[in-house]
């Protein structure tokens, strides 16, 4: 994955609470290979109409939105079910951090191992930085580092679990995670073998073989 330090790019506004999975990607588009490009299916029910004409009005469709990479939202982001597809199409679309009050646990897992940032903010922060960011795309500055989150005058700091932090200012997943505890791990084997010789199979002797 590609490390996150430092996100100085656009952001686009999202003003709704609990988006859920099915409303970042249909059901329907899921049987869909990756190799399609999932962003195109992003939020498709809502910013579509029932004949498939995109509104002209949803932030998406917008001026710039498509270079934005960085979208703000309110509480409960990524509820409802497992689907890590929904990750997929904001990953496809261009976004590498979300940023809300709360998110699906879920959800927020398959975020982290896909690289897309899932930045928690109180809820005040969230409304601040809604109404900075308005109707349009607009100027963000996310710093995974220090934690803090800037657009025009407002400032706000967010949380993220520990571990994810390390693992996305790395680009690591949960294999490059295990392997920085490469040697204590190999320290441990060893000691446990001296310790309990008993517990390592011993293959029968080339001889016993021979004779049986």
């Amino acid at each position: 994955m590609q490390p996150i330090t430092v996100l100085d790019t656009l952001g686009v506004a999202l003003a709704a609470a609990n988006v859920d999975t099915d409303q970042l990607i249909p059901a329907r588009f899921m049987k869909e290979p990756r190799s399609v490009g999932y962003g195109q299916f992003l939020l498709y029910d809502i910013r579509h109409d029932e004949r498939d004409n995109p509104d002209p009005e949803f932030i998406l469709h917008r001026p710039h939105a498509g270079d934005a990479q960085v979208m703000v939202s309110r509480r409960n982001f990524g509820a409802g079910s497992s689907r890590e597809a929904a990750v997929y199409a904001l990953v496809d679309y261009g976004f590498r951090c979300v940023i809300a009050p709360s998110f699906g646990d879920i959800f927020s897992s398959n975020a982290v191992n896909n690289g897309l940032l899932p930045a928690v903010v109180e809820e005040d922060d969230a409304e601040r930085l809604l109404s900075a960011l308005g109707d349009t795309t607009a100027a963000i500055n996310v710093d995974l580092e220090k934690q803090i989150i800037r657009v025009a005058e407002v400032e706000v700091s967010f949380s993220i679990s520990p571990v994810w932090r390390i693992k996305l200012l790395n680009g690591w997943d949960d294999i490059d995670m295990t392997r920085q505890h490469a040697e204590a791990i190999t320290q441990f084997s060893s000691d446990y073998v001296k310790q309990f010789p008993w517990v390592i199979a011993t293959p029968p002797s080339a001889s016993l073989i021979s004779k049986g």
